[in-house]
Parts: C-alpha cells; sequence; structure tokens
C-alpha cells in the first residue's frame, strides 16, 4: 500500500494518513487494523540538512525523532527514538518531528550524528509498521534545505517536487 502526507502531498494513487507524526500515526495505525496491507511504501517530500539536492530523489527505511534542542543539551528523551525497518549502508537516517528545521547550525548537527533528511511523518509510519510487523519503506524528494529559508524554498519547489516524484514512480512501475 502506498502512504502519503495529505493536504498539499497527495498523489491519485497514494493513501493519505495526515501531516506529522500524531495524525499520520493514527491513521496508519487505523489503516493497519482494518485493511491490513502486506507492505507500506510512504512517498513525499523532504527536507535536505546539507548531504541531498534539491530534487534527489531517495530511499530509506530508517528513521528517527530529534529535537533540535537535544543538541544544545536542552532536551532529552526516555524512549527509543530511532527505528530501522531495514538497513542499507547507503540509504540515510530520515528525522521526524512537529517542527521542521530552519537552522544551518541545526542541519550541521544532524549531519554529524549521520541524520540527512526531515520528513514530518516517517518516524510515525515506521513505528506503527514495527508495531504492526510490516515491511515499510520510504520514496523521498528534496524539496528545501533545512536552513533558514526552508519554508520559502518548500513552497517554490514543491509543485515540481510532486510531479517529478510521480513520473520517478511511475517510470519505476514500468521497469
Amino acid at each position: 500500500m502506498i502512504l502519503c502526507a495529505g493536504n498539499n502531498e497527495t498523489f491519485p494513487f497514494a493513501t493519505p494518513v495526515g501531516v506529522g507524526l500524531i495524525e499520520s500515526a493514527i491513521n496508519a495505525t487505523r489503516i493497519a487494523m482494518m485493511n491490513r496491507p502486506k507492505e507500506l511504501v510512504f512517498i513525499g517530500s523532504a527536507g535536505s540538512y546539507g548531504n541531498h539536492e534539491l530534487f534527489d530523489i531517495v530511499h530509506s527505511g530508517k528513521g528517527c525523532n530529534i529535537e533540535g534542542g537535544f543538541f544544545e543539551k536542552k532536551c532529552y528523551t526516555p524512549i527509543d527514538n530511532a527505528v530501522v525497518a531495514y538497513d542499507d549502508p547507503g540509504e540515510p537516517m530520515v528525522n521526524s518531528s512537529n517542527y521542521i528545521t530552519a537552522s544551518k547550525e541545526i542541519s550541521q548537527h544532524f549531519l554529524a550524528h549521520g541524520i540527512e533528511l526531515e520528513n514530518m511523518e516517517f518516524f510515525a509510519l515506521l513505528q506503527v509498521a514495527k508495531e504492526f510487523e510490516l515491511p515499510i519503506k520510504g520514496i523521498f524528494i528534496v524539496t528545501n534545505y533545512c536552513f533558514e529559508e526552508a519554508h520559502k524554498q518548500f513552497i517554490t519547489n514543491h509543485k515540481e517536487a510532486m510531479e517529478r516524484l510521480t513520473r520517478y514512480l511511475a517510470d519505476s512501475c514500468r521497469t
């Protein structure tokens, strides 16, 4: 089953689960319980902490939930905040938060910890897939850098990114 976030990030061939960690966790759980798929593929946009270029298409099976304040020792968590559905060394760790990073300095901290991309939903979906023992992977297209102009860049590039991702997926299905 192909999942996407929703709102302005929908595809005719994908099921929207909502934006952010909470909506996507609730709706993915509902899907897993009521219409259990064989596997999950999440598609959508991602911000780059600097290692990936705009419009790069990146696959991943691992995600985490780390807030920027962690790097400044201003917060901590007692929970396991990383999930690895499958570990392909060539694929990046994707961070998820309900907040978008808009700081080159904080982005450098993520990179220093081996985290290369940011997507608001993926960590929650990895957690649901783990709970229901479902295979999952993510396919992301980079819309912006997680720097000071992150939102403006996302808005500017989003439409083209969704078109490119759709073409990529269609071409992948043909091969």
